[in-house]
């Protein structure tokens, strides 16, 4: 009986597979490929793609035809150099008409940014409709480009060459379809490959229900509405290829660069019978995508507040539909995992359970969501539902999609870019200049001239950067730009998006100095290795010795960060900051050199490695010196710089346990005087992240503050601030700490190699700035200048207390320092440090202004710190 039922399934396989192809075939024949400006058809990805001018395949290019144009060099993927060769250019509309069926139609364009004799693609401007929806206008294909995953498609893991995307989803009413490209007065436009694809399968329901609507109509009709596909993610996997979604051959990228905090979510796999919920939603996703996830790192211990989130940038003002994918990868039972899904920060639903959903466990489902979004961002969060009682409170997903909804039949979004914002300020200031040289006397007329003269010369600037190398390509994934400036020195860059300039300076060191350097990249050189990517020890001009940061170009930072820290770096000085010497960005490489730190970071002398223990007043030294660092940040300019990675391995000490607080590629500069707050992507470490800042995403100096309490107590207790092998309620060493804080029994838990060895006095004090910095409010912290007031005060009870166990007069040693603080606190009009704990009465200025507050210190806020602590830089 079991032979017999074996035979069965196996006798079916064949018919599956022949279904499975039928329908490959079925897509591939209702599909139109167009190879534009090609004179031959063309294989690519195994599918043939026609030209443009060729008869025969249900296409008519309009007349005029624009010219069709091809390139000798060409410097993208092998793979795709027959279709991306080749590019239609057009100064005139031009209009494609597909014959075709009454239906649902998929649209990809492609757009490759070649370089061909008379024209540069870079600079042109154009428009693009379908079918009475308006797609794009003012399209200049390197501003387009941008961390839209389905905008910008990478060739290879480790190429820098891009080429960007368009893709759209519409009915159709009649048998023809016509996409029109106009170019920009005085432009020109190209596109350099074109798919339509009859959809026989409904990809999108008519009615999706609206994210944060209880009760009554909340759905809303997605009928004759254009779409426009912003992201296609495969949550917890690799990406998935073309060919590997033989429906619509449409590319899956990894969502791991746009998860605020990679750590929160691991991932899973599950490659086994997987199979679709329903029969009918085999065109929504590849089986691919069901088979990888990411679930909570750990659902029991992990704050409640803290989920896994993922933030995508996209077009304000328009309406989006949401599609996650699911499938129950682990549970074979209902109430195994129940979660919330947010949209942002609006509850799209509560009480999740996949299993429930999809009908079962290894059933690929998805579920869709509509928002009006008129932020440049949104959120997708999942995480634990505490309503659930004793279910399960894990959450998982499989995949992620965001489409934009056509509004009036429109799509486009047309971005201001910086570069059009300097024509029109150039035109403004010859217009003035002109009216000044009319008006003014003949003095004044020297002093318009050299305004004209800097005019030009702007201007001159100006036509050089339009006349940018031919090998310019945009950023993504890591690679940066090629750069021909002058090697010997300071130049400056503008930022690929054009939203703004930055200027680079210190010495620039040529990659063949780098090699020299590093014995090129010898790993046993390795001494360090970070989200930035390796640390090389190197060896320059000879003798000095550096270390060397050079950028994965898998890493999820890139030239953002590598820009940042080079701009904080040259502007910044200080004792306990790291020096930057110089950078390199030759050949598609981002690298960084800084002096070297001979005793390494923080962390490594805490735990982990086989060093000496730190004493508690090493401890305390290091600590102070990372707090003058911190403080000369928040406080060295005019608007303060925050650092926004504050961590253990990101202080670092020299040869004499000297710290300096380093990596700045995520730093950003505070409020200004009128703000209280910078409103930014949150980012930052799993464990020292600040929950206020990732609640609002409203950065302050206090959110380093707070990653700086949990610097303290990860001194104190000499542990890992996330360690899932422990106990659940020790697992966050934040939470964990802060319980014996409250409870004023530290000691319990400190360092066993500081037992006996430490002045009592000192580690009180020290605990109760470790949690003041941890309040919840970021207005109940103290600013840095007052947590370094006081971890001073904590290093001199303890230097007392050395003394005095050397002279055994503990008491007389201790009380001597505290009266010698009250002598000078009274003579200077402050407070002394006896009483941060008794108070003290209100004193009244000559002025009538009050001077210091009741009550202690530690308890009462800031206001009362501010009177007592030099703000200024140190």
């Amino acid at each position: 009986m079991m032979l017999g039922q074996g035979t069965g399934i196996l006798g079916l396989l064949p018919l599956l597979f022949i279904l499975i192809l039928s329908c490959s075939a079925e897509a591939q024949k209702s599909a139109v490929l167009i190879n534009c400006g090609a004179k031959g058809s063309a294989n690519v990805d195994g599918r043939e793609w026609a030209s443009d001018t060729a008869p025969g395949n249900n296409m008519t290019l309009s007349s005029p035809p624009g010219i069709g144009v091809s390139t000798n060099v060409f410097n993208g993927d092998p793979a795709y150099e027959q279709l991306y060769k080749n590019a239609r250019i057009f100064s005139d509309s031009l209009n494609y008409t597909f014959q075709g069926l009454k239906g649902d139609y998929f649209l990809r364009l492609h757009f490759y940014p070649l370089v061909a004799d008379g024209y540069n693609v870079n600079e042109s401007y154009f428009s693009v409709e379908a079918n009475g929806f308006k797609l794009v206008s003012e399209m200049n294909v390197p501003g387009e480009i941008s961390d839209k995953n389905l905008n910008l498609v990478q060739h290879g893991a480790n190429s820098s060459y891009f080429y960007l995307l368009k893709e759209y989803f519409f009915s159709v009413d009649s048998d023809v379809i016509v996409v029109s490209f106009v170019p920009s007065k005085g432009s020109f436009g190209f596109v350099s490959a074109i798919e339509v694809i009859l959809v026989g399968n409904k990809l999108f329901s008519d009615s999706v229900l609206r994210v944060g609507v209880n009760g009554g109509d909340g759905s809303v009709n997605l009928s004759k509405r254009g779409i426009e596909t912003m992201y296609r993610l495969n949550v917890g996997g690799s990406s998935i290829k073309p060919s590997q979604d033989s429906f619509l051959w449409r590319t899956w990228g990894m969502d791991t660069s746009y998860m605020i905090n990679a750590d929160a979510g691991k991932e899973i796999a599950n490659g086994t019978n997987v199979t679709y919920a329903n029969s009918n939603d085999t065109a929504v996703a590849p089986l691919e995508v069901y088979e990888t996830a990411r679930i909570l790192t750990n659902a029991e211990v992990i704050d409640k507040r803290f989920n896994m989130s993922w933030k995508l940038e996209i077009d304000p003002n328009f309406e989006y539909l949401i599609r996650l994918h699911f499938c129950e990868l682990e549970y074979d039972k209902p109430n195994q995992r129940v979660f919330r899904i947010f949209i942002n920060n609006k509850t799209a639903t509560d009480n999740f359970d996949i299993y429930v959903r999809a009908g079962g466990m290894n059933k690929a489902y998805h579920e869709d969501f509509f928002d009006s979004v008129k932020s440049y961002t949104i959120w997708i969060q999942l995480g634990p539902d505490p309503t659930t009682g004793s279910a399960g409170t894990d959450a998982l997903l499989n995949g992620l999609e965001i489409f934009k909804l056509s509004r009036n039949g429109n799509l486009a979004f047309v971005q201001t870019y910086s570069n059009i914002k300097v024509k029109s300020s150039s035109r403004s200031l010859v217009l003035w200049v002109g009216i000044g040289a009319c008006v003014t006397s003949i003095a004044i007329l020297g002093a318009i001239c050299m305004m004209v003269r800097r005019f030009c010369k702007k201007k001159g600037d100006l036509n050089d950067t339009k006349k940018s190398p031919p090998g310019w390509r945009p950023l993504f994934y890591g690679s940066v730009l090629n750069s021909k400036a002058n090697p010997k020195g300071s130049t400056s860059y503008h930022y690929q998006n054009g939203q703004y300039g930055i200027t680079r300076s210190g010495r620039r060191f040529t990659l063949a100095e780098i090699r020299a350097a590093t014995q090129n990249f010898d790993e046993s050189l390795l001494i360090g290795v970070g989200g930035f990517g390796k640390v090389y020890q190197g060896k320059i001009d000879e003798s000095t010795l550096v270390a060397i940061k050079r950028a994965n170009p898998q890493s999820q930072q890139g030239l953002m960060e590598f820009e940042t820290e080079i701009e904080m770096l040259s502007k910044l000085r200080h004792r306990h900051l790291v020096s930057l010497i110089g950078f390199c960005d030759e050949q598609n490489e981002m690298i960084l050199i800084y002096e070297y730190m001979a005793k390494g970071t923080l962390r490594s002398h805490l735990f982990g490695c086989d060093l000496p223990p730190l004493s508690w007043k090493h401890r305390l030294e290091i600590c102070i010196g990372a707090a003058r660092g911190l403080h000369y940040l928040h406080t060295g300019s005019d608007r303060g710089i925050i650092h926004r990675d504050v961590k253990t391995t990101n202080i670092l000490l020299d040869e004499d346990f000297v710290a300096k607080v380093a990596d700045f590629g995520l730093s950003k500069a505070g409020p200004s005087l009128e703000q209280t707050h910078v409103s930014t992507a949150v980012k930052g470490s799993f464990g020292y992240l600040d929950p206020e800042y990732f609640r609002r995403q409203q950065l302050t100096e206090k959110s380093d503050v707070y990653s700086f309490g949990v610097v303290l107590f990860e001194v104190v207790c000499a542990r890992a601030v996330i360690n899932p092998t422990l106990p659940k309620d020790q697992i966050n060493l934040a939470e964990w700490a802060m319980r014996w804080q409250r409870e004023r029994s530290l000691e319990r838990i400190i360092d066993p190699s500081l037992r006996e060895n430490y002045s009592t006095e000192s580690l009180i004090r020290f605990g109760e700035i470790a949690e003041k910095c941890l309040a919840d409010e970021g207005k109940s912290r103290p600013t840095m200048g007052e947590v370094l007031w006081h971890l001073e005060y904590v290093l001199q009870l303890h230097d007392a207390w050395l003394r005095s166990n050397a002279k055994d007069d503990s008491v007389a040693a201790i009380q001597g320092l505290k009266n010698s603080a009250i002598d000078e606190g009274e003579s200077d009009g402050i407070i002394d440090a006896e009483n941060l704990d008794t108070g003290v009465e209100m004193k009244t200025s000559t002025d009538g202004g009050s001077v210091l507050g009741t009550g202690s210190m530690l308890a009462s806020g800031v206001d009362a710190f501010s009177q007592m602590v030099d703000q200024r830089g140190r």
